[in-house]
């Protein structure tokens, strides 16, 4: 109608989905990113995860942790289950989709690759190491989800910049997968991997600091943007 109407300004855009039951995620999932890391591409999908607590809207800020001394950027494509299912065969996978939005999975290397184990848990899972947004984009409004740009850029730098068509692992291939080993409910959101571009591969590494701005976007999904703080 029009007239429920409030200025831009005036408004903090949360999360799209704040509060889900799961937060997966998935590892080396464009071949470009295997490429970059001088890695053989996964012959089956590698999944993680990050705890929902990590979740913040789409122009929050990253609080940097002092116990760490590497934070990186990760611009991912999220798909939002909308469906429940568990054993979901390929073919009907994308019925259990809602839609989309735009994720940047934030990494503390030290802890990724270095400590606790060398489980990736702790380094993906500080607070604040998932912004999302800054809609959750329906389906049926995308005209091909393997086929979108995507793209990080640091204090304006484009670091990050290849298509979802690089993706090893498609998505109807991820949620059948994953389903396998658990339940999908709606809310739960599936993080489907990063291109080349972060900064722990880069010569010499380069790493967030307090006072950078990281902005994330993918194609007909929208940018979010999230100072470090």
């Amino acid at each position: 109608s029009g007239r429920h109407r409030v200025p831009r300004g005036t408004v903090r855009l949360l999360a799209p989905v704040g509060d889900p039951q799961k937060v997966i995620a998935v590892g080396l999932n464009y071949r470009d990113h295997c490429q970059e890391q001088g890695v053989s591409v996964p012959k089956e999908p590698i999944i993680f995860s990050k705890f929902p607590s990590a979740i913040i809207g789409p122009f929050d800020d990253i609080v940097h942790p002092q116990d760490s001394s590497e934070v990186d950027w990760e611009v991912e494509l999220a798909a939002v289950i909308g469906k429940e299912g568990r054993h979901i065969e390929e073919s009907s996978a994308m019925d259990h989709v809602v839609g989309f939005t735009v994720a940047n999975d934030v990494s503390a290397r030290d802890w990724q690759m270095r400590r606790n184990g060398r489980q990736w848990l702790l380094g993906k899972t500080f607070d604040t190491f998932c912004p999302l947004g800054p809609a959750l984009v329906t389906k049926e409004a995308v005209a091909d989800v393997h086929n979108l740009g995507i793209r990080c850029s640091v204090n304006g730098q484009l670091m990050q910049d290849s298509n979802t068509s690089q993706l090893v692992f498609k998505l109807p291939t991820l949620i059948a997968w994953v389903s396998r080993f658990v339940t999908l409910v709606p809310g739960d959101i599936l993080l489907t991997g990063t291109p080349p571009g972060v900064g722990v591969f880069r010569k010499p590494p380069v790493f967030l600091k307090r006072g950078d701005k990281v902005q994330c976007e993918i194609e007909e999904l929208g940018t979010i943007c999230n100072k470090v703080v």
